[in-house]
């Protein structure tokens, strides 16, 4: 809801944040040399990704080799996502010192020697502790990155931001068939070992030619920042509270398909290629709907976004249950990537449509983080059940109940954004 600023002047601070404008001598904002920093960006973004997906691809052939369980292995992704959300944290304070050149090399380094150790792994826990590293290695690639473009555009920055946070989603397209290929031909050893020589080769050659483009540009400060647009009269800490637990309610339930589609198909006597092929299209369908919730947030609004959003997957989970063929997994798997993929992002707009800008960088890193201790939740207690039940229909009627719970959560702030229209 719009603030009236006259009435409400007193609950309103003025407020500052980080300037999009760059030095008109070195830099223009939306011009041809943003866009190629943007390509620079997501293609690093893509890449760097692969932390991400790796691992559930891999689960099966790590799980017979170390005759552990589904759970046990599972706990890999739950490491990685924790790194991964972390390590945003860590590196984001390192760009906003250093710079994102430093931030992104130092999770070069971290990304190409915990791959190599994963593949040297002779226990399981070596391996589960080495998917943090990767998890830490990955993190630049996603939050700092985002942070960093929105101060390329103006215009477009909306755009610019859904289309870097594409980049894990363009990963996730690519890299699980990719992963697979490899342990088909040389093992999940090896493959781990070429994927880390072969990102620290890329994303340096990718990151010396972006920080060329980026040169000696120098940010300066707004002395004025857009004021928020929704009063939902809740304080910050109270709002960024509910929108943690409802950002880990619906992760939880996002994790279910994307970290133990490979391992349910192959379960199903489909294979793993088959499930590798259904999260590649489940991300394919993703990119689109997360760069489309952009869009649609700037005619609706955050909140109505992740609640359509929200919705969908839920939707989506339950077609899951009922329905289990090849080709209709192919099916829901693009409905649940096509439904799911402009959550994430929805939480970001929400902050900053309700929050001081000054305090927006920060509510939205912990609420990114929260996303991540739900996907991490959700890919280990999916296998638990799975463990416990000996079939996936538990976990996916678990995702179902704290995808309600996130539900519930945005019907109750939409309602209060609604009685703060009723009132003014």
């Amino acid at each position: 809801m719009l603030l009236d600023l006259d009435s409400r002047a007193e609950e309103v601070a003025a407020v500052h944040a980080p300037s999009d404008h760059t030095d008109s001598t070195h830099f223009t904002p939306d011009s041809p040399r943003a866009w190629v920093r943007l390509a620079l960006a997501l293609a690093i973004s893509s890449v760097g990704g692969v932390g991400m997906w790796s691992v559930v691809v891999t689960l099966p052939a790590v799980q017979a080799e170390f005759a552990a369980s589904r759970g046990a292995v599972s706990l890999a992704f739950t490491l990685a996502m924790l790194g991964f959300g972390l390590g945003g944290v860590a590196t984001g304070k390192i760009t906003d010192r250093f710079g994102i050149v430093m931030a992104m090399a130092l999770s070069i380094g971290f990304l190409g020697v915990s791959y190599i150790l994963a593949g040297l792994s002779s226990t399981l826990w070596q391996f589960i502790a080495v998917y943090f590293l990767i998890g830490l290695g990955t993190s630049a690639t996603f939050a700092p990155l985002m942070a960093e473009a929105s101060h390329w555009f103006e215009r477009y920055r909306g755009l610019a931001v859904t289309i870097v946070a594409s980049g894990n989603y363009i990963a996730g397209t690519i890299w699980p068939p990719l992963v697979n290929w490899g342990e088909q031909a040389a093992g999940w050893r090896t493959t781990h070992v070429i994927i880390g020589v072969f990102c620290a080769a890329t994303m340096t050659l990718l990151l010396l030619v972006l920080r060329a483009q980026i040169g000696g540009a120098k940010v300066r400060d707004h002395e004025n920042a857009p004021p928020p647009r929704v009063d939902l009269n809740l304080s910050t800490n109270t709002l960024t509270a509910l929108l943690c637990v409802a950002s880990i309610s619906c992760c939880v339930a996002m994790a279910m398909p994307q970290v133990h589609i490979v391992a349910y198909c192959g379960d199903l006597g489909y294979g793993v290629a088959h499930g590798a092929e259904m999260l590649s299209l489940m991300m394919a369908f993703g990119i689109i709907s997360r760069i489309g919730s952009g869009f649609l947030a700037d005619k609706i609004g955050g909140l109505r976004t992740l609640l359509i959003g929200s919705a969908a997957q839920g939707f989506a989970l339950l077609f899951y249950l009922f329905f289990d063929s090849l080709s209709s997994l192919y099916i829901i798997s693009a409905m649940f990537g096509l439904f799911q993929g402009g959550i994430v992002p929805s939480y970001a707009i929400i902050v900053r449509e309700s929050m001081p800008a000054r305090e927006a960088a920060t509510r939205v890193g912990i609420v990114i983080l929260a996303s991540v201790v739900g996907m991490s939740f959700g890919g280990w207690v999916s296998g638990v059940i799975f463990d416990a039940s000996g079939s996936y229909a538990a976990a996916f009627m678990n995702g179902l109940a704290w995808n309600a719970l996130n539900i519930t959560i945005m019907l109750t702030l939409l309602i209060r954004s609604r009685s703060r229209l009723a009132m003014a």
